[in-house]
């Protein structure tokens, strides 16, 4: 029998999704999970990875189990409290958590006020600065479309192949200290939406032209190198 997990975790604690050699991964946690009620190890499949410090508001993952329970109950049970399931559905024998998914959004929150609130530790981007918000709105136009994003993906081992990619949409919004960025595409490179997030910001700060990046995905000017923080990134909703 193949579940559907929807996942949410705070991401501030863990090494990011990947199981890896140390542990305290979110994916290691789960399958430790499902190892104590399933006497054997299971192995947990997600639709992609979350790096180190990365939040998910909906991270899906599908699992293969032999019996019947009320798993998310029990599941929750044996996990930490920052990684919780909300919702735990049978799926048809096909789905796949990574293949089936058709594309994923991404939220990236900037707390841009003097002081940044306790309440926002790990949680946002503090930039004090001004930030003008109609330079980075028409630079975020740029991604939009179908481009080839090598600029802006992190070498990871071999790298990605292909590193092509469509962004359906990149929206800004602000309301009070916090800038809100939603970005919505058909996949992600590695550190992907964290380069994109730095380009924008360089603009806002006045530090780079509004046509830099349709620079960079032109291929006129090398890597993006500037990646915004990990702890203010969102998996936000894997849509299938």
């Amino acid at each position: 029998m193949r579940l559907r997990l929807l996942i949410a975790y705070d991401g501030s604690g863990f090494r990011g999704w990947q199981s890896q050699a140390g542990g305290r991964t979110v994916q290691d946690h789960l399958e430790e999970a499902f190892k104590i009620l399933c006497g054997e190890r299971v192995v947990v499949h997600g639709s992609g990875r979350t790096d180190s410090g990365v939040h998910a508001l909906a991270q899906c993952a599908h699992v293969d189990v032999t019996r019947k329970m009320d798993w998310r109950t029990a599941l929750n049970g044996n996990l930490p409290r920052e990684i919780r399931i909300l919702r735990c559905t049978r799926a048809r024998a096909d789905f796949h958590a990574r293949f089936s998914a058709k594309g994923k959004i991404y939220t990236y929150r900037i707390w841009n006020g003097d002081v940044l609130s306790p309440f926002e530790l790990k949680r946002a981007w503090h930039l004090a600065g001004p930030l003008d918000m109609d330079a980075m709105r028409a630079a975020a136009r740029a991604f939009e479309g179908r481009h080839d994003f090598k600029a802006f993906g992190a070498n990871r081992g071999k790298g990605e192949k292909d590193t092509t990619r469509n962004i359906y949409s990149v929206t800004l919004s602000k309301k009070g200290p916090v800038i809100t960025m939603r970005f919505h595409g058909d996949g992600f490179l590695y550190k992907m939406v964290r380069l994109m997030t730095g380009a924008l910001v360089k603009t806002g700060q006045g530090r780079a032209p509004v046509d830099s990046i349709a620079t960079y995905l032109e291929g006129n000017a090398g890597k993006c190198s500037y990646a915004a923080p990990a702890e203010g990134l969102y998996l936000t909703r894997v849509i299938y």
